[in-house]
C-alpha cells in the first residue's frame, strides 16, 4: 500500500521519469493555479451549479481542494496517486456533468486533465519527486 500510495519504483528509465516530472509541474500548476485558486473560497455561482447537479454543497469545497491542493501536490510529486484520484473523479463530474451537452471544444480540456490524472495514477511520479524521497 505504501509503495501505490507514494509512488512505487519509478518509470522505465531516468527519461521517462524526467518527462514525468515535466508534465507533473507543468499540469499541477496550471492547474492549481489556471483554476483551483480562482475558487478559493468557491464562488456562490460555483456552488449553485455543484448543488444544481445534485451534489450536497460541501463537494464545491471538494473539487476546490482537489484542484488547487491537488495540483500543488502533483507539482512536487507528494501523494500524487492520491491527488490523481481526485483529479480524476473530479474531472469525470466536469466532463460527463457540466459538460456532457457541450461540443467538443468544450469538453477537451477536461478530457486531458481527466487522462492526464488517469497517467499520474497509473504511473505514479516517477523517481524525481517526494514521494520517493518519504518512500526511502
Amino acid at each position: 500500500m505504501k509503495n501505490w500510495i507514494l509512488g512505487g519504483t519509478g518509470g522505465a528509465s531516468a527519461t521517462s521519469d524526467l518527462g514525468l516530472l515535466v508534465l507533473r509541474v507543468v499540469a499541477g500548476l496550471s492547474m492549481a493555479l489556471g483554476h483551483g485558486i480562482k475558487k478559493l473560497p468557491p464562488p456562490e455561482a460555483f456552488v449553485k451549479g455543484v448543488t444544481g447537479m445534485g451534489m450536497p454543497s460541501f463537494m464545491a469545497w471538494g473539487a476546490t481542494v482537489a484542484e488547487f491542493g491537488g495540483g500543488l501536490l502533483l507539482v512536487i510529486g507528494l501523494f500524487t496517486r492520491p491527488a490523481a484520484f481526485l483529479w480524476i473523479v473530479t474531472m469525470s463530474v466536469a466532463l460527463l456533468g457540466v459538460h456532457a451537452k457541450d461540443p467538443f471544444a468544450r469538453q477537451e480540456l477536461a478530457l486531458l486533465y481527466l487522462s492526464m490524472g488517469i497517467l499520474f495514477l497509473l504511473a505514479g511520479p516517477g523517481r524525481f519527486a517526494v514521494d520517493r524521497l518519504i518512500r526511502k
